[in-house]
């Protein structure tokens, strides 16, 4: 198959490349350690003169081969290549956003090698307390191209992850979000708190520890809040109640599960007593089980999990940018 686009999902800590077909068929993918904060810093020759620009070095490296066999493909990226750290600041688009909206609002970076590099805006959310996202929109606007049979009506959208994204969509835009520490708070309670002493990690996913902090969380005692449960992630341990290699399992659920609590408490408040909506989660395959597992304990009754979101998005935010020939299949 004949590639017609280039698409970047380019992050903090790392910088994934597609190379894609028509309908976003992958064709080749690479990953490399290169996000915005990891950038090369050994100074090379691009374009037939010495660069030490760490955003040339990292796209040459990704996907500069791709482009001298194939220079006129475009390119387009999301993440926070379009950070105000980024290559180029891309403003964020206010909600609602759609694929249109989105894909008209691409903010062009032109490189040594005569490329142009299509940046993909974030999304702001403008309240008393404004919330963002870079990158997470693209992989909404991916999934909802391929929604599951069941998925019709009301629809959440979870994107697990050091900051979790809960998106709500209506007509295939994004209306509302809310976002959660909860990985980056789990990351510094086991690597920097008194919780972590007591710790040992296990390669083994305890199913049994992990329900256990989501029983928690949702009980009589949870409802005081994270701030009172946490603390017993260590005493269950110093009283022989969990082991070590459960607690971090424990601490985990107990986590997700007040974080799913909060969520279905302000869907109520903005929708009433409504049945809590579809869920599709979005992210890696083994965090979206576990967080599957605490939704089905938390009155979420159906919940798929999506694939390829990243690159579908990039895909069809290219053809409503008008960068692809191919007529627009997915537009709003």
């Amino acid at each position: 198959m004949q590639a017609q686009l280039i698409a970047l999902d380019w992050g903090t800590t790392s910088l994934r490349a597609y190379r894609l077909a028509a309908d976003a068929t992958v064709l080749q993918e690479r990953t490399l350690h290169a996000g915005i904060m990891q950038l090369p810093k050994a100074a090379r020759v691009l374009a037939g003169a010495l660069c030490s620009d760490g955003f040339e070095l990292a796209f040459d490296e990704a996907c500069g081969d791709w482009l001298d066999a194939e220079p006129h493909l475009p390119v387009i990226a999301c993440g926070m290549v379009g950070s105000a750290q980024g290559w180029r600041e891309a403003t964020y688009c206010d909600t609602p956003a759609n694929v249109t909206r989105l894909g008209h609002s691409l903010v062009t970076v032109h490189s040594v090698r005569g490329v142009d590099i299509h940046i993909v805006p974030g999304v702001i959310q403008r309240s008393r307390l404004p919330n963002v996202m870079r990158g997470e929109e693209t992989q909404v606007l991916g999934a909802l191209a391929h929604l599951p049979e069941q998925m019709d009506g009301s629809l959440l959208i979870g994107l697990p992850g050091s900051h979790s994204k809960w998106v709500e969509v209506a007509d295939r835009c994004i209306v509302h979000f809310d976002t959660f520490m909860t990985g980056e708070l789990f990351a510094v309670l086991c690597e920097h708190s008194i919780l972590g002493r007591t710790q040992q990690r296990s390669a083994h996913f305890d199913t049994e520890a992990f329900d256990r902090g989501v029983q928690v969380a949702l009980s009589r005692e949870g409802q005081i809040g994270p701030l009172s449960t946490l603390f017993s992630a260590r005493t269950l341990g110093l009283t022989g109640m969990l082991t070590a290699t459960a607690q971090p399992d424990y601490l985990s659920g107990l986590l997700i599960g007040h974080e799913l609590q909060a969520l279905a408490a302000t869907l109520r408040q903005r929708h009433g007593e409504q049945p809590l909506p579809a869920v599709l989660l979005i992210g890696n395959y083994p965090l979206c089980q576990r967080y599957s597992r605490a939704l089905a304990a938390c009155g979420f009754a159906v919940v798929s999990v999506a694939e390829q979101a990243t690159e579908r998005g990039l895909w069809y935010l290219a053809e409503a940018a008008g960068l692809l020939a191919a007529p627009s299949s997915f537009s709003v």
